[in-house]
């Protein structure tokens, strides 16, 4: 008798922010590492804290992200985590990749993080190999600033000619070129976003920083986080203005445009957004409230934390 091993293929499916969540990788927050020296952080609110000497703790980092995990495991959704590697940064999942329709994508991410695409290979290697895309080197792009609605692929970008002075400058024309490439039939509207290196206030480090779809056709928005009031007004006018929850200076620093969908009536938060939570529970959501206050101090938040693989 003969024995034939087959290998898994993970059926990828990612086409808008809402739909039902079936399977994600979740970061992780064990074995972080030390706190970062001010000139080696890759964002103005990480060096804020460093400075200030508030940075975050690796035990309260972990005690958050297994809130998520618990809420996950609530809504019966597959969790992959990233493996282990010592003393090492990987809350962050969604900067290292991104999945469009049935296709993963390796983010082209800061070089000093490469190694947190290895922490990953053991869900890249169930991804049909076709389906598997790694852009040219000189394309540069990170999955917070990619946000798929639908027939839409939203991308948060930087069109200065100063691009390579910003750390925080993340994703790139060429990046947004190459995706037209691959998605023909897909409508891609890219925005240009404020960037900074040193002010948390005044820098959006993904497009999710200050812009996110919520449900079937709500958006929060973070005006002053476009560096084009016509991008902003764009936004305004898609969704409607009665259908967008618009956020201060001070919720965008607080990172209240990056929660995360498990489906288009249900969201997690942070338990401190009171303005926005109310917003969302007074039109019928679901918000499983969680602490992710630490976290954010690293200019991140639920979003950039989770990479969706499978939605419904």
């Amino acid at each position: 008798m003969k024995f034939f091993l087959y290998h898994v293929v993970m059926k990828l499916n990612i086409k808008n922010e809402t739909s039902r969540l079936r399977s994600v990788v979740l970061g992780i927050a064990n074995n972080n590492g030390p706190i970062p020296v001010p000139e080696a952080c890759y964002d103005p609110k990480s060096r804020l804290h460093v400075l200030n000497g508030t940075y975050p703790k690796e035990a309260d980092m972990i005690r958050e992200l297994e809130e998520v995990a618990k809420v996950f495991e609530k809504y019966n959704v597959e969790v992959y985590r990233p493996k282990i590697i010592e003393n090492y940064n990987q809350i962050f999942a969604r900067d290292i990749c991104f999945v469009i329709e049935d296709k993963i994508f390796l983010a082209n991410i800061l070089p000093d993080r490469e190694r947190e695409v290895d922490a990953i290979e053991h869900v890249w290697s169930q991804v049909e190999k076709s389906n598997r895309i790694r852009l040219p080197e000189d394309c540069h792009i990170e999955g917070g600033d990619v946000m798929l609605w639908n027939e839409y692929i939203f991308i948060g970008t930087y069109l200065g000619s100063d691009y390579a002075n910003f750390i925080t400058a993340r994703t790139n024309m060429a990046a947004i070129n190459a995706l037209k490439t691959y998605f023909p039939h897909k409508k891609i509207k890219y925005f240009n976003l404020r960037k900074s290196n040193t002010d948390p206030y005044n820098n959006a480090l993904h497009l999710d920083c200050c812009f996110q779809p919520v449900g079937k056709d709500k958006a929060i928005i973070h005006k002053n986080g476009f560096l084009d009031e016509e991008d902003y007004k764009w936004l305004l006018d898609f969704f409607g203005k009665k259908n967008v929850f618009e956020i201060d200076k001070q919720e965008m620093y607080d990172m209240n445009s990056n929660i995360f969908s498990i489906d288009e009536n249900t969201v997690i938060s942070e338990v401190n957004f009171i303005r926005l939570n109310n917003w969302l529970e007074e039109l019928g959501f679901t918000v499983e409230k969680v602490n992710y206050a630490e976290i954010a101090k690293q200019e991140g938040l639920l979003r950039c934390t989770t990479l969706p693989l499978i939605r419904d």
